[in-house]
């Protein structure tokens, strides 16, 4: 048994819920980002604008979801290079068929072949045959057998949430909107969860304002600490800065908590509100403005499939309260409250 942990440590494979629930799916997220969420952006620039080239770019960006998302993994757990690169036809394998549940599927999937790679890695005289063939088996062979009914299974719970919301908007508004909030904040990926979900909908209207209101929220909560920087850093960045402050007084948790769970009802059953972009953008807020973005670009695609007739002055006052306005006013009203009663104190948010 010592020999083994020696040779785990040396290979640096640690089983462990922060390496493979917080690196491996922050990375994941992040190889979403860079393929599938910034291709839908470029794409709906080229639809919008008349240009066919960015279309083009767009397209070819998001093809790439797969091997994008399994190489940040391999990149989270350290793999050497022969590994990382191997990982590219892993997640080109297991986000195909793993459907619309692909996401889940690529982290599962590129979680073990990148292990087994990283096992193999230098250990022959032949490395450069061994290494790519062993992370490229195991994990394409792995995919074939667990990859369609994880897919099947992550689809098969964001419908029975997207359902659950369309039949009971205002209990499921809040539900989803405080969790995947509080997702946000935490040192988790909501962004991955939505995509493995495929949140969308009224669903994904939810999650929007639920992150919406964890980063408005902490970055007006906290102006009076941390100023413009803060403001910026957190409403357009992540309410993730504020983990540390979180875990030394939960109760300034308690204002952007509210706030997520009367914005989500309000976002569900007032304004409609709906996620009909890429998933992964439910999960994202203000991020970058990557929410928003992902809002107009399911307006556009409806308009164009003949499901809404137009983008409404309506659509836009709901984005920008559910957004911006309702999430800064409730945090800096709650916050108030919980500074007059000594819940929260002089510098407890500061970064």
């Amino acid at each position: 048994m010592e020999k083994f942990k020696a040779f785990l440590k040396r290979k640096d494979i640690e089983f462990s819920a922060r390496r493979y629930g917080v690196d491996a799916m922050g990375a994941m997220a992040q190889g979403l980002f860079a393929s599938l969420l910034i291709g839908t952006i470029i794409g709906t620039l080229g639809t919008q604008l008349g240009l066919p080239y960015l279309t083009e770019v767009g397209d070819y960006a998001k093809s790439m979801a797969g091997p994008a998302m399994a190489v940040a993994i391999g990149f989270a757990l350290h793999c050497p290079p022969l590994v990382l690169f191997s990982l590219a036809a892993v997640g080109a394998a297991s986000n195909a068929l793993g459907g619309a549940g692909g996401p889940l599927a690529v982290l599962v999937v590129a979680v073990v072949a990148a292990e087994l790679g990283k096992a193999v890695s230098k250990e022959t005289k032949v490395d450069i045959l061994v290494t790519p063939f062993v992370t490229i088996f195991a994990g394409v062979g792995l995919s074939t057998l667990i990859a369609p009914p994880l897919g099947k299974a992550a689809s098969a719970f964001g419908q029975m949430v997207m359902w659950a919301t369309d039949l009971q908007p205002f209990w499921m508004g809040i539900l989803v909107a405080v969790l995947v909030g509080i997702a946000l904040t935490l040192p988790i990926s909501s962004a991955a969860i939505c995509a493995a979900l495929s949140l969308t909908g009224l669903a994904g209207g939810a999650a929007v304002a639920g992150c919406c209101a964890q980063m408005i929220g902490f970055a007006v909560l906290s102006w009076r600490e941390n100023g413009v920087g803060g403001l910026v850093s957190q409403g357009l960045g992540t309410s993730m800065l504020q983990m540390g402050n979180i875990v030394k007084n939960p109760r300034i948790w308690i204002p952007s908590i509210l706030a997520s769970a009367i914005t989500g009802p309000i976002a569900t059953c007032l304004f409609k509100l709906e996620m009909n972009g890429a998933a992964v953008s439910s999960g994202m807020g203000t991020c970058g403005l990557v929410g928003q973005i992902g809002v107009y670009t399911g307006w556009v695609n409806d308009v164009a499939s003949g499901a809404k007739a137009a983008i409404g002055a309506m659509d836009w006052i709901g984005l920008i309260m559910v957004s911006f306005i309702l999430p800064a006013i409730l945090c800096w009203a709650f916050g108030l409250v919980l500074r007059r009663i000594g819940w929260i104190k002089e510098g407890d948010l500061a970064l």
